[in-house]
C-alpha cells in the first residue's frame, strides 16, 4: 500500500489524502473538514473495495460450507481475526470474539462474567469519565446483584484522581471498569499501573479500549488486561463490528452471552453443550464482511505505523491546543499537556451553546461534534450541560485547525457582547 520509507512529510499527506475520497467532497462551496473521528473514522478507499469485492466475487456465509465460496469466507474472516490478535497483542487468536460493537462487547462481559462473579455486596469500582455505554451494564448488574458501585473522580486538569487509591483497597473491589483514553477529556490513563493495582486485590480489569486502540499501540499483555474492547468504525473500518479480547481462562469459564446456530457443539431435545472458543460467543451469521473489512483496515494502520499514528496525533494536539487558546472565551476541558491526552479536544465558549458552534462550523465545511457525548455524568462534574468536541486522525493536518480557528473566531465576534 505504501513504501517503508516514506520521505517527505508532505508525500504521506499526499498518499492519505487521497485514499478518503470524502474528504474530496464540498460542504456548501467550502472544503470538508472532518474533526469527528472520536464519533467514527472515515474509511479509505482499500477498506470500500474490500467490502464491494467481497460481496461480488467470495460472498458466503462462514463455517457452514464446504463449497470454494465458504471456504474463502470462512478463510478471510479467520485470517482478521488473526489480524486483530497480532494488532492487539493477544496470545491467541481464540480471545479475539467478534461483536457488533464495543457497546456490546462490554454488555457481553457484564452479564456472561459479570453476573457469574458478582455477589450481594461486592464492590464494582468505575470513573466519573466513563461513557455510558461502560457504566450502564455494571449499574445494572449491581442493582441485579444488590452489589455496590463506586466511582474515582477526577482532578481540576480532569486527570484520574488517585490520591484515593487507599481507600479504594479498603473495598477490595471485584471489577474495575474503566475507559483508556476518555471521549470527552482525551485524558489517556495509566492502565498498566491500575491493573497491577487491582490484580493485586485479587479483582479484574475491564479496559474501555474504543478511543486508544485507533490511535496508539496498545498491547493488552503489557497492559495486562483481563478484558479489553473496541469497535472497527472508529478505526477505518466499517460499522456493524466490534472486537471483545479477554483473556483465554476468563473466556473459557464464561457462560455465552447470545445462544442459537453456531456457537453450540451439540443439541438435543433435552439438553445443549456450547462450542469451543472463540465460536461460543458468536452466535448465528456473523458480520463476517465487516470482520473481513476490518482486517484491511488494521494492514493500513500497520502499513503507517502505530507509532507513527501516535505521533501525528500528538503533534495535532500540541497544535491545536495552541491555537485555540488564543480564542477569546474558550475553555478547554481536561490536560493541556499533549504526552497526556489524545486527540481529541472538548470545548465551551462564552455565550454560544455548543449546538450554536457546531452549526455555525458546518458553515464553514467543519464538522464537529456538540452535546454531552454519552457522558452527562462527567458532564455534570464539569459543571456545563454539553461541550463541543474537535477530534482528530490520521487524515487531518494543521491546515484544519488553522481553518477551525478561524471560524471560531467568526464565531466569537458574531456573539461576543
Amino acid at each position: 500500500m505504501y513504501p517503508d520509507v516514506w520521505g517527505r512529510e508532505i508525500d504521506i499527506k499526499k498518499e492519505i489524502l487521497k485514499d478518503f475520497p470524502i474528504l474530496g467532497r464540498k460542504i456548501g462551496g467550502k472544503r470538508l473538514i472532518y474533526l469527528d473521528s472520536t464519533a467514527t473514522s472515515q474509511k479509505p478507499i482499500q477498506v470500500l473495495d474490500v467490502i464491494y469485492e467481497f460481496y461480488s466475487r467470495s460472498n458466503s456465509n462462514v463455517h457452514r460450507g464446504i463449497y470454494k465460496l465458504s471456504e474463502e469466507s470462512t478463510e478471510a474472516y479467520e485470517k482478521s481475526r488473526e489480524k486483530i490478535k497480532k494488532f492487539i497483542g493477544a496470545r491467541d487468536k481464540r480471545e479475539i470474539i467478534f461483536t457488533r460493537n464495543a457497546t456490546e462487547s462490554l454488555n457481553l462481559i457484564a452479564y456472561s462474567w459479570g453476573s457469574q462473579i458478582i455477589r450481594k455486596g461486592d464492590n464494582i469500582l468505575l470513573t466519573v469519565m466513563e461513557h455510558h455505554s461502560n457504566l450502564l451494564p455494571w449499574r445494572r448488574i449491581a442493582r441485579e446483584k444488590k452489589a455496590n458501585i463506586h466511582y474515582i473522580g477526577i482532578t481540576k486538569d480532569g486527570r484520574l484522581d488517585l490520591s484515593e487509591l487507599d481507600n479504594y483497597s479498603k473495598l477490595e473491589p471485584k471489577i474495575l471498569a474503566i475507559t483508556h483514553v476518555s471521549n470527552v477529556l482525551g485524558t489517556i490513563n495509566p492502565i498498566k499501573d491500575l491493573a497491577k493495582w487491582i490484580h493485586d486485590l485479587g479483582g479484574f480489569i475491564v479496559v474501555d479500549g474504543a478511543q486508544s486502540v485507533p490511535h496508539m499501540p496498545v498491547d493488552v499483555n503489557d497492559l495486562d488486561a483481563d478484558f479489553l474492547v473496541f469497535s472497527g468504525h472508529k478505526m477505518l473500518g466499517p460499522t456493524g463490528i466490534g472486537v471483545l479480547y479477554g483473556k483465554f481462562e476468563i473466556l473459557d469459564e464464561m457462560e455465552p452471552f447470545l445462544v442459537g446456530g453456531e456457537m453450540i457443539s451439540r443439541v438435543t431435545l433435552k439438553d445443549e453443550s456450547w462450542n469451543e472458543l472463540p465460536w461460543k460467543f458468536e452466535a448465528g451469521t456473523p458480520n463476517y464482511v465487516g470482520a473481513i473489512a476490518l482486517g484491511m483496515a488494521i494492514d493500513y494502520l500497520n502499513a503507517l505505523g502505530m507509532d507513527w499514528v501516535y505521533n501525528h496525533e500528538r503533534r495535532l494536539v500540541r497544535y491545536a491546543l495552541d491555537k485555540l487558546l488564543d480564542v477569546p472565551g474558550i475553555k478547554i476541558y481536561g490536560p493541556l499537556d499533549d504526552r497526556d491526552r489524545g486527540g481529541i479536544i472538548s470545548f465551551t465558549m462564552d455565550n454560544v451553546h455548543p449546538h450554536d458552534i457546531a452549526t455555525l462550523l458546518d458553515e464553514d465545511g467543519i464538522c464537529i461534534r456538540s452535546g454531552h457525548h454519552c457522558a452527562q455524568p462527567l458532564h455534570d462534574i464539569l459543571g456545563v450541560p454539553a461541550t463541543a468536541r474537535a477530534s482528530f486522525y490520521i487524515y487531518n493536518w494543521e491546515e484544519d485547525i488553522d481553518a477551525l480557528t478561524a471560524s471560531l473566531m467568526k464565531i466569537h465576534k458574531l456573539f461576543a457582547i
